[in-house]
């Protein structure tokens, strides 16, 4: 499925303050699902051994990734939620991006949502990981990182 192409994509760029971040979000829809692949580079390291660096990823309901000064991404609004579950059942909770380096790299199958249903939402990836807990987001901190999914044309 992976050499085939995919069906939407996100270009995602880091917030002011972390403008070194890239990274590009694929997203291929199958009869089991959505494949998402996702590579970033510029992301924040730690050099504590036993505290690498984790991030959170989701798809937030917004189709835009500007905001204000207290948060770049404000206008991505919160996480897609069609159904109204909980956290972390939303549909755009997304499994966390482990840092290596500066880069992460993560392929997953979901079937919480579909590409058609995404397009024109954004991809946000955030300081923290994931609680998967604390209601409603997460606890997940400053989103860093923001991309508008867009159709392939």
């Amino acid at each position: 499925v992976l050499r085939q192409r995919p069906q939407a994509y996100a270009n995602i760029r880091g917030s002011e303050n972390y403008s070194d971040i890239y990274g590009l979000m694929l997203f291929y829809q199958t009869r089991h699902g959505v494949i998402v692949a996702i590579e970033a580079t510029g992301l924040p390291i730690y050099t504590e051994s036993c505290k690498k660096p984790i991030f959170a990823l989701h798809i937030h309901e917004g189709g835009a990734c500007t905001g204000n000064v207290n948060d770049p991404f404000s206008d991505a609004k919160t996480h897609y939620n069609p159904n109204n579950c909980p956290h972390p059942y939303h549909a755009g909770d997304m499994p966390p991006l482990f840092g290596a380096n500066g880069r992460a790299f993560s392929v997953f199958l979901t079937d919480r949502l579909t590409v058609r249903e995404i397009v024109g939402r954004t991809a946000i990836i955030h300081l923290h990981p994931d609680d998967f807990h604390t209601q409603p987001a997460g606890n997940a901190g400053e989103k860093i990182a923001c991309g508008v999914i867009k159709a392939v044309r």
